[in-house]
């Protein structure tokens, strides 16, 4: 894991605030020189912290390794209030209300196992949680991705031009959804 300074962690939450901002722009927002920024840019992308053109953050390559999917059930008139809960803790990437067994999905990640364990006791004590189901995983085969869904919508309408298929897997995440 490369280490990071305070400039490199402010690329990178400008970038999670806007995927689209200029070197330009980004040295102005962070005061300092665009050659600074973009070299900084460039170290975060050879190092694997950042893909995809630099706007998506590989969460692994920055210490958060373990990957944990989280399924809650909730007391229903708790609902709301375990939702706002979650979107306090910063360990909790997503959060979807399901059907099936449970009634909130969580994507959870944490440095090691006892920082997990950190995060599903606060989890737990979250009012109207009444208990937890969490499942680990150990491999991303394919990550999270947009592009053969929009292909497809591209190849139904005539006329429309599109790349080849890349090989590498990636397509259209979001920035810091890794």
């Amino acid at each position: 894991m490369p280490t990071l300074d305070p400039t490199d962690l402010k690329i990178l939450l400008e970038l999670i605030h806007d995927p689209r901002i200029q070197i330009g722009e980004l040295a102005e927002a962070l005061g300092i020189a665009r050659n600074t920024a973009q070299t900084r840019v460039r170290r975060l992308l050879r190092a694997g912290v950042l893909h995809d053109g630099g706007r998506e953050i590989d969460l692994e390559a920055v210490g958060y390794d373990v990957v944990a999917f989280v399924t809650i059930e909730v007391t229903h008139r708790e609902l709301d209030g375990v939702v706002g809960a979650l979107r306090l803790l910063p360990q909790v990437l997503e959060v979807h209300e399901i059907s099936g067994r449970g009634d909130v999905w969580c994507r959870v990640v944490a440095t090691d196992t006892h920082n997990l364990q950190s995060a599903l006791r606060q989890i737990l004590r979250i009012k109207g949680v009444i208990r937890t189901e969490t499942v680990l995983a150990l491999h991303t085969h394919i990550p999270y991705r947009t592009e053969p869904l929009i292909r497809r919508l591209a190849q139904a309408v005539p006329g429309t031009p599109t790349r080849p298929k890349q090989l590498s897997g990636r397509g259209g995440g979001p920035a810091e959804g890794s």
